[in-house]
Order: C-alpha cells, then sequence, then structure tokens
C-alpha cells in the first residue's frame, strides 16, 4: 500500500520534532500534514504526564520552525500548529493503542456492526497490530473489530 504524501511529510517531521520534543520535557503524539479548503495545516501534537501548556506548545513550535525552513522539503505554503491532543485524543498508531490496552476507548465504525450499531464504548483489552478486542463497561460482553473498520479510535478519558 503506497504512503500518502501527507503521511511522508508526517513522518519526516516526527522524526524531526521528536528530539525537539524531548529537550523540552515532552512527547511527539502524532504528527498530521493535511489540506482543510485551501489551507495546508501542519499539525503537531505533543503530549506529557499531567497534560501540556501553551509553554510548551510555544517552546517546541518555536524551536521546530526554522529546522523545517532550512530543511525545506515541504513544497506548499502551510501553517504549522503545535498543541496537546486532548482529552479525548485520537489513536492512529499502533503505540497509542498499545498505550491504552487496559483503558476506556470510544469507537466509530465505518458501517454500523450488527448489535453494536455504529459507535461504542468500552474498555480496550487488547490490540494485536491490527485487531482491536473492546469489552463492554459490564465487563459481559466482547467484541474485535479490525482498526481499519474504524472511522476513528478515541481514548474516553471524559467522564460524561
Amino acid at each position: 500500500m503506497a504512503q500518502s504524501k501527507g503521511t511522508n511529510i508526517a513522518e519526516s517531521v516526527k522524526s524531526i520534532a521528536e528530539p525537539i520534543a524531548e529537550n523540552f520535557g515532552v512527547r511527539v503524539w502524532d504528527v498530521r500534514f493535511l489540506k482543510e479548503g485551501a489551507e495546508w495545516y501542519l499539525r503537531i501534537f505533543i503530549d506529557k504526564d499531567g497534560g501540556v501548556n501553551i509553554n510548551d506548545c510555544e517552546n517546541v513550535s518555536r524551536a521546530i520552525d526554522p529546522l523545517l525552513d532550512e530543511k525545506d522539503f515541504i513544497s506548499q505554503n502551510y501553517i504549522l500548529e503545535v498543541s496537546s491532543p486532548g482529552l479525548e485524543r485520537e489513536l492512529t498508531r499502533d503505540e497509542h493503542f498499545e498505550e491504552y490496552v487496559g483503558k476506556d476507548i470510544k469507537v466509530r465504525l465505518i458501517r454500523p456492526m450488527e448489535g453494536l450499531g455504529k459507535e461504542f464504548c468500552g474498555v480496550l483489552k487488547s490490540f494485536d497490530g491490527s485487531d482491536l478486542t473492546i469489552e463492554d463497561y459490564s465487563g459481559e460482553n466482547q467484541v474485535t473489530i479490525n482498526k481499519k473498520d474504524a472511522a476513528w479510535v478515541k481514548a474516553d478519558d471524559l467522564d460524561i
């Protein structure tokens, strides 16, 4: 499967951003290079135990911006954003799923699944690189889905 241009750029930026983030005591959660309307956005999501603050975002942004200009591998004009992934962070990478085993997640499927509908919550019991096994909050039912069948998977850290 060929990677998209945005994915290749995101991976290149992630490799540049990780040591910078580490120097500021944060870690890179994810990097996305996306076109929205007429604009391109380079979004770097950073995280740390206890959460990030505006100073963390500003420090990483100011440190990475000149490096990206120097390397000059992104041909489009873009808007750089450095932020927290938030409480309902989207799980996209294998390491995200591995980190969230045993924790609450929320899943929206591309197509409804019989007996579940299109969106459900539960505890991520296991992840094997492609399949997620999720147990409902009663602890009585488990479902296994392929992550390709999910429109998104998010942390469900909010008590709603």
